[in-house]
Parts: C-alpha cells; structure tokens; sequence
C-alpha cells in the first residue's frame, strides 16, 4: 500500500526541509512542494489563479500515486484550513494508499528565529514573520496529525513522521 503525507504549517516553519529530508531517506519516494506548483512573477492571488494552482497540485499528486515506481508520496504546501485539504484529498485518487495529514507547529518564539534568520539571509521580507505568526492558530484548528518542532532536528521531526501508524 502506498503512503501519501501531507503536511502543512505556515511559513518558515520548516515543511520542505523535512519533506526533502523524508525524500532522501524514504525508499521510491517522491515529493512535491505546492509552491512549486505556482512559482509565478508577479505572484497573483485571484480566483483563476488558486483554482490553477490546486488542479496543478492534484494532477501531480496523482501522477505520482498512479506510478507504481513510487511506495511514499510527499507533498507540502500551507494548507491552513480544511476546505484546502479537503479539496486536494476529494481530487486523488487514494485507492490502496495510506494517508496522513500533519501539521508542523512550533512556539512563536522559535518560528520567529528561523524567519528572522531567513529575512537576514534575503530570503523572506520582515512582514513574513507576522504573516506567519498570524496563521500559527489555524493549524491547531484542524483536523490534523500535529507535529511540534520547537526546538527539534529535521531529523527529529522525521523519525516522528515515519514512525507515524
């Protein structure tokens, strides 16, 4: 049976390190980032676009659920509400495929320090720590797996994601 995760938090919190960590140690797996999925300059965000981006994001998925050269699908994206989740779950084609929802959380105060480390190094803009901060309380609202990483290796936070039933 094939293995599906996906895995939310906000920003800065450190989903594609540990989904490209899972990548390497998980065997015929694959990953996908949604950003990936909508990587536009300018970034717009309107009703066309978000419909775009979702039908990329699912295709994909099922292309790699579909290849039976794949046992673990891994896929990160914000997902910070249901109707997100629930409209790429609705889309795939999960038959004979085990999946996994998490949220990755952390305390603001150590979600700050990795974004404030990555405005200095010119990655994310000063108003992303806000941004990010912001969304912290709609990932314990949901229905998810939660994972916190305060404090934690990518490594540590893997081994709990594999070692997830």
């Amino acid at each position: 049976m094939k293995k599906l995760f996906l895995i939310g938090g906000a920003m800065g919190i450190g989903k594609t390190a540990v989904c490209r960590q899972l990548n390497r140690e998980m065997p015929n797996s694959v990953f996908l980032d949604g950003d990936w999925c909508w990587n536009a300059d300018p970034f717009q965000v309107t009703r066309e676009t978000k419909a775009m981006v979702l039908d990329n994001i699912c295709h994909v998925l099922n292309n790699f659920l579909h290849c039976t050269a794949y046992d673990t699908v891994i896929f990160c994206w914000v997902m910070d509400r249901r109707e997100i989740l629930d409209a790429i779950l609705d889309a795939l084609d999960r038959a004979d495929c085990g999946t996994r929802c998490i949220s990755l959380l952390a305390d603001t105060a150590d979600l700050t320090a990795r974004i404030t480390k990555d405005v200095s190094r010119g990655l994310r803009a000063p108003e992303d720590v806000e941004r990010s901060l912001s969304r912290l309380p709609l990932y314990e609202a949901l229905d998810t797996i939660k994972i916190d990483t305060t404090g934690k290796s990518i490594q540590a936070v893997c081994r709990e994601i594999e070692g997830l039933p």
